[in-house]
Formats: structure tokens, sequence, C-alpha cells
């Protein structure tokens, strides 16, 4: 059975709605073979990573940048998954009540250096908060669920 982290940022009830659509979607009912582990950031961990097939980041952007509890998650992780994990699919939601082009910039800095690959572009929920948000990330979740149930990712 694959396995699908998701390592998420929820400080508001409307990044947990997000956090939880991601949830939603990876756990589909017609998806058998991935199981999907979520967790805050400040709780996951680089065993989280070494254990996981594919890798779902959800963060708030925070002054331009991505969430500290993300950007802790990184320090702790990144030397000790660095050589095993290279290649691993990834994909990123940032919740940006601006342009999220910083937080963007920073998270792709950073899988660039692991050498992860993109299942997806970034998804970017820019400015007001939209209902349409919480079904963006749920078929994020379900997407990259599917590729690894399906072997492509």
């Amino acid at each position: 059975m694959k396995q699908l982290l998701i390592v998420a940022h929820a400080p508001s009830p409307n990044t947990w709605r997000l956090r939880e659509a991601a949830e939603s979607g990876a756990r589909h009912p017609d998806i058998d073979a991935v199981e999907v582990v979520v967790k805050p950031p400040l709780d996951a961990g680089p065993e989280d990573v070494l254990a996981c097939d594919a890798i779902l980041l959800g963060t708030t952007e925070n002054l331009g940048y991505m969430s500290g509890a993300l950007k802790d998650f990184f320090d702790r992780s990144y030397y000790a998954v660095l050589e095993e994990k290279q290649g691993l699919p990834c994909a990123l939601y940032v919740r940006a009540g601006h342009d999220g082009t910083g937080t963007r910039r920073a998270v792709e800095s950073i899988i660039s250096g692991l050498r992860w690959r993109w299942a997806q572009e970034p998804l970017v929920l820019r400015g007001e908060w939209q209902d349409g948000f919480v079904d963006h990330v749920e078929e994020l979740g379900l997407y990259l669920a599917v590729g690894l149930e399906a072997g492509v990712l």
C-alpha cells in the first residue's frame, strides 16, 4: 500500500477546512490502495517523510513567506531525508491573502534543494476567502491519491 503524507498548517477555521478538504479528496471511497496520513507541520518530521510515497504541503502566506510551522518542518527534516527521498512526488497549496508569490518561491526553493518533483503546479489560493478554494484543494488531494494508486506518481 502506498502512503500519502499531508503536512498542512491550519491556524484558522478556513485553513482547517482546506486541510480537511485535502484529506477528504485523498480518502475518496474509490481509492483502496493509498493510506493517508495527516499531520500539522509541528508534529511531522523526517520519519514521516521517509515513510511516505508522496507529500502534499499546505501553508498560509505569512508576511510574504510560508508559515513558520512549515519552515520548522523543513528545518527539522531537510538533511535527514535529502539523500533517501530524491524524486518524491509533491504538491503544494498556499492560502494567500495577497499574491502568494514569495511563499510559493520559498517552498519551491526548498523543494528544488530536496530534489523532489512536482506532481502538479503549486495551487495558490489568492485574495479574499472563496468557498471554491475548498473544492480546489479537495481535487488536489484526490489527484495525488489517484496518481499514487495508479502508479503514475
